[in-house]
């Protein structure tokens, strides 16, 4: 083991930050880049790159649970996490390589039509990054003692994750989404091998504490555990069949119902108090009740900013074709707008974040976070007419994305049997993947039907104001 890991020292938590970042430069490419190269390059509809948005999501529900439940159990090449990190990142970067070349790959194999191939390579895109994000993120809770020092270890985690999403953006806005790219390919390569191989893994996770339920495996128990989530799975499952069955309905349903089924059991999860002996378990409910709010919002934001900055900054609906130096402005200002949001999410974890939770908690930090991040939806609602506008207000809204990508893996893991760490950071990725598949599905037929595209924030500030709610009510560390 090398000194610095042994001392856990800033300069250890900055390579231990690494592959999670090469990941998350992953992701920034996704977001800055997928929806505008299907928009203006393959002239996809809105409700489709919803439907190729959904391909990762659905990657991700087993992905990152089955790679969880593998990664706690096995050694190999001296890691337990560190194989799949490798194998995630080799193939992050190969699908990064494809994402500007769909149509290449789909002239020589001789398919009719991108459609097919996008989902293809964006499925295969979000499942090499899910099955490398948990991994990278259960490693953080592996190697550090939990409490502050894990505390410090996430934070970290974002703030250098977050400087390269920056730098991610910086390429996009000064350059173009495809210099982006091809950088892309060859950054997450290097970050997801060379710094796994200076970290040396436990090969015994410690048992669970005394206060810890005993944690089970089993399909009953893994379902007991997301409870709060069944709403999002039945509506998934729902939308799936639905896209390939090709079933169409006009009113919302099925959508009001899941929804109605979201909230009872959410309330039921957050009201209830825990039973002796089953806190942990209690706690990590409430807090997949509280953050699956938040990523309906942002996933919304994600996916649908161009369909916004198209509509109301430019005033284009969609019925007319795009002239080609509208569309490259148009990107750029939706690449500067998740630039600023990263640049500010970059800087707060570590300078403001972490010493926050150190004073009034890590669970009350973050509900302020949420809480600011809801009335800044609103604000975009309001006043996100214009570019220079829409930059101030994405300024606002990376306060909440700093806590959103730091404080919950902390809040998280302090509840759950530390031997069962990449179960239940699968498990936790279900509150996000699943509402990325309403905001996918459900939520993209919404907006693809409105005609004034402000439906997207007005779903967003909902959504973020019930997070909060829920976070409120989440026990205080």
């Amino acid at each position: 083991m090398l000194e610095i890991q042994k001392k856990l020292t800033n300069t250890f938590y900055a390579i231990l930050a690494l592959p999670a970042t090469a990941m998350g430069f992953a992701l920034s490419i996704q977001i800055s880049a997928l929806s505008w190269i299907l928009s203006t390059k393959y002239h996809l509809d809105i409700h489709e790159v919803g439907l190729v948005w959904a391909a990762g999501p659905i990657a991700g529900i087993l992905g990152q649970v089955i790679i969880g439940i593998i990664s706690d159990n096995v050694w190999f090449l001296n890691g337990r996490r560190r194989p799949f990190i490798l194998i995630g990142g080799i193939l992050a970067a190969l699908m990064l390589l494809a994402l500007p070349n769909i149509d290449v790959i789909s002239s020589s194999l001789g398919i009719d039509g991108i459609l097919g191939i996008a989902i293809a390579v964006a499925l295969t895109l979000d499942l090499a990054i899910n099955i490398s994000f948990n991994p990278t993120r259960s490693i953080i809770a592996d190697v550090t003692p939990e409490g502050v020092e894990r505390t410090k270890g996430y934070t970290w985690m974002q703030t250098i994750s977050g400087t390269f999403g920056v730098l991610a953006y910086v390429i996009g806005a000064v350059w173009n989404n495809y210099a982006l790219i091809y950088f892309g390919v060859f950054l997450v390569l290097g970050l997801s091998i060379f710094p796994t191989l200076f970290i040396e893994e436990p090969k015994e996770l410690s048992k669970k504490e005394k206060n810890k339920t005993e944690t089970k495996t089993s399909f009953t128990a893994i379902l007991s555990y997301i409870e709060p989530l069944w709403g999002f799975l039945i509506y998934s499952i729902y939308a799936i069949a639905a896209k390939l069955f090709n079933i169409h309905f006009e009113n919302y349903y099925a959508e009001i119902i899941c929804f109605i089924i979201t909230i009872v059991f959410i309330l039921k999860v957050i009201l209830q108090k825990s039973e002796k002996g089953n806190e942990g378990i209690s706690s990590f409910k409430k807090v997949l009740a509280a953050h699956s709010f938040t990523w309906i919002g942002i996933q919304t934001m994600f996916v649908y900013m161009f369909a916004y900055v198209q509509f109301k900054v430019y005033g284009y609906d969609g019925s007319s074709k795009i002239p080609e130096n509208i569309s490259i402005e148009m990107g750029k200002v939706v690449t500067i707008s998740f630039l600023i949001f990263n640049a500010v999410a970059a800087v707060l974890p570590v300078l403001v974040l972490e010493p926050l939770a150190r004073k009034i908690g890590k669970t009350k930090t973050h509900f302020l976070s949420i809480t600011s991040m809801a009335v800044s939806y609103a604000l975009m609602l309001l006043f996100g007419l214009s570019p220079f506008v829409i930059y101030v207000i994405m300024a606002l809204l990376g306060i909440g994305w700093a806590s959103t990508i730091s404080l919950p893996f902390a809040i998280m893991s302090q509840q759950i049997d530390q031997s069962r760490m990449g179960l239940f950071m699968g498990l936790f990725n279900l509150s996000v993947v699943l509402p990325q598949l309403v905001a996918s599905f459900g939520i993209g037929q919404a907006i693809n039907s409105a005609s004034d595209k402000s439906l997207i924030f007005i779903i967003s500030t909902i959504s973020l104001s019930i997070s909060a709610l829920f976070w409120m009510m989440v026990k205080k560390d």
